[in-house]
């Protein structure tokens, strides 16, 4: 129910797993379902207690990103960037290694420092041309910081380099390249006809979208807490 719910309901996602855990709370499985419904409702202490918890029973460091995306949920971007700098991310998959480098790029972001988030983007992953579960997230959260970065030409080459990439619409980056273009799509009844609307229209570009944890951070997962 938790797997099921997590995305469309995540507050009652987290209540079945408040259940799961009072009923078998000594099963790694259901503290990290727990850790995940926790940290899908931004209850974030509780989330990293979870993910400590389901990592000490089973020994993986799989959850290691998303536990130093709790520090940065927290407020403690610093302790995210030394968890990526500690010997658990050398353990992780490929995948897990990218996630670790979304995070570590956001917390740069947290502390204002995003001429270093950039970089930490970078890298063959960012490089290559293969497509890879992970290239969408990535490639967007670069284009978001050099945005940021008030390199408007190159985010606007990543962005459509992300939507090359994004076949199962993981990220909002057709509606960024839009607003890049001073496009504004309408998508909401007309107050005189009644009828809906989803035509383009000419104009000003909306206000950039608030960018949650999942950017730069791991997909509940830096969000991505990009």
């Amino acid at each position: 129910m938790v797997a099921n719910l997590i995305d469309d309901d995540p507050e009652q996602a987290y209540a079945y797993s408040r259940i799961a855990l009072r009923l078998a709370s000594r099963v790694a499985a259901v503290r990290e379902a727990a850790g995940f419904a926790a940290y899908a409702t931004q209850r974030y202490t509780e989330a990293l207690a979870e993910f400590r918890a389901a990592r000490r029973m089973t020994g993986s460091v799989e959850l290691w990103p998303v536990m130093a995306d709790c520090e940065r949920g927290l407020g403690r971007p610093e302790r995210a960037m030394a968890m990526a700098g500690e010997p658990e991310v050398q353990k992780l998959d490929k995948a897990g290694q990218v996630e670790m480098r979304l995070v570590a790029a956001g917390a740069r972001r947290d502390m204002g420092q995003i001429d270093a988030a950039i970089v930490t983007l970078q890298g063959p992953e960012l490089a290559s041309n293969s497509v890879q579960p992970w290239t969408a997230r990535l490639r967007y959260a670069y284009a978001d910081a050099l945005l940021t970065a008030g390199r408007e030409a190159e985010a606007r080459e990543w962005f459509a380099k992300a939507i090359e990439a994004d076949k199962d619409g993981l990220t909002d980056a057709s509606d960024r390249l839009a607003q890049l273009d001073g496009v504004d799509f309408v998508d909401a009844l007309d107050e005189e006809s009644g009828e809906e609307s989803g035509e383009p229209v000419a104009g000003p570009a909306v206000e950039d979208q608030e960018q949650g944890r999942d950017e730069g951070g791991v997909e509940p997962v830096e969000g991505d807490k990009d």
